[in-house]
């Protein structure tokens, strides 16, 4: 069974420009939000033709593309804000693990969205990519997705101070954002963890097993899209004074510095998750162990309680003529009740002794 959606992907050369992920049939739209302190004005259906004539560069603009099937509109947009190939290429392939990328005037970073698949164990993937330039902010989704639409509404209503601030800070809320959906991926993988806890205390189907492998795999998957995004962040943290291009401004470093903690903790959150699987894991095989112990001890007593009794009919079945009991009357009564009574003194010993 395949676990994660497009972990692995057909590799590419750097510079290829080819769309590699498996959101195929979204087609591909832009939306433009320009906007200041004192207004905001929003391109719903914006379109490439409209690029010289809508941006106003005197105020914020943050262009939202979603789905990348259309290469040419990639490829305009690239050849618009001068973007290098190989930024348009990491866009496109989303088979790269997420990293942070300081050019010239431009700051891109790409990072993975992950969500619990609504009905299998799986983990639905998404890249997102950012281009961040003076006044400029440009998103990429491979499909539309409603991750920022609480942004939006802040960006429409001025709640907050998303418009009072620059694009640098519009970037760290997407991010957030998009982090918040890790928490999720999480909480939700917790719950399913419980669940499996508590069917391993009930009983040690094989499935268990298989479904304890298929959560690690997940974990496994999650740390290693968080790893790349925690040293990401840190680079950021640790370029507060030596930012020569000055996209990202003083004051803001410090939001991308929560996002760091948050990785943080998302990084312990699941540790503390895979030593709970672990636990899991642990207890099916102690399980395991504890009911294969009790059916030989079962066995072992069944089998201390016949072996007299297989004994005793061992040494009369012998047919030697000169055995006096064979000649008895009531010998087969009494070797009977013997046994009997063997059995029954037995079953109390081994009851006394709390073998059973």
């Amino acid at each position: 069974m395949r676990k994660i959606k497009y972990k692995k992907g057909r590799k590419l050369q750097h510079i290829t420009l080819e769309y590699t992920g498996s959101h195929k049939e979204h087609e591909t739209e832009m939306q433009l939000f320009v906007y200041d302190d004192a207004d905001v004005v929003e391109y719903e259906k914006f379109t490439v033709q409209a690029l010289n004539s809508c941006f106003d560069y005197t105020k914020n603009n943050w262009l939202n593309v979603h789905g990348l099937n259309d290469i040419n509109l990639i490829k305009t947009i690239g050849a618009h804000f001068k973007l290098d190939d190989f930024l348009l290429a990491d866009i496109l392939n989303t088979t790269k693990r997420t990293k942070l990328e300081e050019q010239q005037n431009v700051l891109f970073f790409n990072i993975k969205s992950l969500l619990p698949s609504e009905y299998s164990d799986n983990i639905s993937v998404e890249q997102l990519s950012f281009i961040l330039k003076d006044g400029i902010l440009i998103s990429f989704q491979e499909k539309r997705s409603d991750f920022f639409t609480h942004i939006r509404e802040r960006l429409r209503t001025h709640a907050g101070i998303v418009r009072t601030k620059k694009v640098d800070y519009l970037l760290y809320l997407l991010l957030d954002a998009v982090m918040e959906n890790f928490y999720i991926t999480i909480e939700d993988e917790e719950d399913k963890i419980e669940e499996l806890i508590n069917l391993t205390k009930k009983g040690a189907d094989p499935v268990i097993l298989e479904k304890i492998e298929n959560h690690r795999d997940n974990f496994n998957f999650l740390k290693r899209s968080i790893v790349p995004l925690r040293d990401s962040l840190y680079y950021l943290k640790t370029i507060k004074d030596d930012d020569e291009n000055g996209l990202i401004q003083k004051e803001t470093f410090n939001f991308f510095v929560r996002l760091h903690q948050k990785s943080l903790e998302l990084l312990e959150q699941i540790e503390s998750d895979m030593s709970a699987l672990e636990s899991a894991s642990n207890f099916y095989f102690s399980e395991q162990s504890r009911k294969m112990n009790e059916i030989m001890k079962t066995l072992t007593i069944i089998s201390a309680i016949f072996i007299p009794l297989t004994f005793i009919v061992g040494v009369y079945g012998m047919n030697f003529e000169n055995m006096p009991e064979l000649k008895t009357e009531n010998g087969y009564f009494v070797v009977m009740g013997i046994m009997f009574l063997l059995v029954i003194g037995l079953i109390v010993y081994f009851k006394k002794r709390r073998w059973f």
